[in-house]
């Protein structure tokens, strides 16, 4: 089992998610720099948070055109593992490779603080330690954080149960007031149709430890892990 965590100019959270696979799941993981296509021999690549390349343009738009994201769309097309945090979710729906995409938070503010989410499901390879309805506390950073997608996206979304997450209240509501950004539906994660890409806006690799606040991202990287093994 090795995991690649991708790295662009700008990225702040490669360091957390190497540490996560290394200190918490005890498994092989190697940077993957952002001009590198060399991507097989990796069992999952994560594509962390943090502004890449600055965020010029739009988050994430410029790096869905490096040479690494072309690797990786054709290493998911053969069922490659993907998982996107943060910017890396920005990426992806930027990419193609999720639908929808990252928009400015609807208050225009920066938000950074723990915040609860709901399991949607769990049978995916992201999430099936978990339990459907089960809240999670995990952190998020961001400022367009926002997802949204027409309706013709979003009715494949429901209907093939590709909502992994969704925010909520303490008690597991999904509310309007709970709703961080204005997020369609209060999505905070999904999956695409075939199940192998995952997006995310929290960050469970930045709760790994009740030091930090929570360690339910644990139950998020173990769920990947274990079906790894």
């Amino acid at each position: 089992m090795k995991f690649g965590v991708v790295q662009f100019p700008g990225s702040n959270g490669d360091q957390d998610a190497y540490n996560a696979v290394c200190d918490v799941l005890k498994q092989p993981v190697e940077y993957i720099w952002h001009k590198s296509t060399a991507v097989d021999g990796f069992d999952c690549i994560i594509i962390p948070g943090g502004a890449s390349y600055g965020d010029y343009l739009r988050p994430g738009a410029v790096a869905s055109l490096s040479p690494v994201i072309d690797a990786i769309r054709g290493y998911a097309d053969q069922g490659g593992r993907v998982i996107g945090i943060g910017n890396g979710f920005q990426i992806l729906c930027e990419a193609g490779l999720l639908p929808g995409a990252l928009m400015t938070n609807s208050n225009v503010r920066f938000k950074c603080s723990y915040i609860s989410v709901r399991v949607e499901n769990n049978f995916s390879d992201f999430s099936h330690k978990c339990t459907v309805g089960q809240t999670l506390s995990l952190p998020i950073e961001d400022y367009q954080g926002s997802y949204y997608c027409n309706a013709d996206e979003l009715k494949p979304l429901e209907s093939e149960n590709s909502i992994l997450l969704r925010y909520c209240d303490k008690s597991g509501k999904v509310t309007y007031d709970a709703n961080p950004n204005g997020s369609a539906l209060n999505i905070a994660g999904i999956l695409n149709e075939a199940g192998n890409v995952a997006g995310m806006m929290p960050h469970p690799e930045r709760a790994v430890d009740d030091i930090l606040g929570s360690a339910d991202g644990v139950l998020i990287l173990k769920s990947i892990a274990q079906r790894l093994d």
